[in-house]
């Protein structure tokens, strides 16, 4: 039989866990679904200083925090439960997942963004034995060693700062002659000591069992340089991860984020959505806002307090 729930939350990063949070204080039967463990991309930031109230915390400690608080009130959080399809039958919203099925008067999607492929020769080869795309998780292994990270903006930048703790020496590959990221980031990249290659690709990863060097091109003068290196960290944007919000009918842009009202609600009924998966300006303040936003509107929606059907 399936389970019967007031609202299931998708997502387990910032969105999802301040979502979950303001649905327990209401008082809502609640569930969070997480194909992973919470956090989201937030627990693989380095650092975090632009959360009001903390001038510097890492990102998988504000994520420590942020569930102890839910789990403190009470919401049911679910992890490595993977959503498989969310269905809309007799004015219901039937969430289907890996290992349960749930029926729910509400939805929230806080699905997030998953990172951008390189496509790069070697890169499918050499995933897990040298590429990688999160410094925070894989970071350990590169200690005392030679790393290059790909990207321009505030996640490679990052990611490069964070390798910069215990990798030996770190390369960073942009194809501009100078990064997206905020400034005092870059700042920091020079006073780390990292080595920049402007106007550059990386076209191909090469190996044995691991990665053992990168061939780089430059734009501007065609040439290509081969550099040893025992690491590769690809940091070149994110998408938006809406399939289950297109399959259930729910409106996206041009780009695949989805699209919501002043209310975060989509154009289907019941279904709210909030943090990057909406697009925005995407920093964990926002997700937090909007994840609050939506799950003080869906609990109206539930219990009648606007428009729609609700209970």
């Amino acid at each position: 039989m399936p389970v019967e729930k007031e609202l299931v939350i998708v997502g387990g990063g910032p969105a999802g866990l301040a979502a979950a949070l303001y649905a327990a204080r209401l008082g809502l039967n609640a569930v969070l679904l997480e194909a992973k463990v919470v956090g989201g991309q937030a627990a693989e930031a380095a650092f975090i200083e632009n959360y009001p109230g903390f001038e510097h915390i890492r990102g998988m400690e504000l994520i420590d925090k942020m569930r102890s608080q839910v789990e403190k009130f009470g919401c049911e959080i679910r992890e490595m439960e993977p959503v498989r399809k969310i269905v809309k039958e007799d004015g219901k919203l039937r969430v289907i997942t890996s290992s349960e099925e749930y029926v729910a008067d509400a939805v929230i999607i806080a699905s997030g963004r998953e990172r951008k492929k390189l496509g790069a020769l070697g890169e499918e080869e050499f995933k897990g034995r040298g590429v990688s795309y999160c410094a925070t998780c894989d970071a350990p292994l590169y200690r005392g060693k030679r790393v290059v990270v790909v990207g321009g903006g505030n996640t490679a930048a990052s990611e490069a700062l964070y390798l910069s703790e215990v990798a030996k020496e770190v390369h960073l590959v942009h194809r501009r002659e100078d990064l997206r990221a905020e400034k005092a980031l870059k700042e920091r990249l020079k006073e780390r000591g990292v080595i920049f290659h402007w106007n550059s690709v990386l076209k191909a990863i090469e190996g044995d069992q691991l990665v053992r060097r990168v061939v780089l091109q430059n734009l501007k003068t065609g040439e290509e340089e081969s550099l040893n290196v025992d690491g590769v960290f690809i940091a070149i944007g994110e998408i938006p991860s809406s399939r289950l919000a297109v399959d259930l009918g729910v409106n996206v842009d041009e780009e695949g984020y989805i699209l919501v009202d002043r209310k975060q609600m989509t154009n289907v009924e019941g279904v709210f959505a909030a943090g990057d998966v909406t697009g925005g300006v995407m920093q964990v303040a926002t997700a937090v806002g909007e994840g609050a936003a939506a799950a003080v509107n869906a609990y109206l929606y539930i219990r009648k307090g606007w428009y729609g059907e609700g209970k």
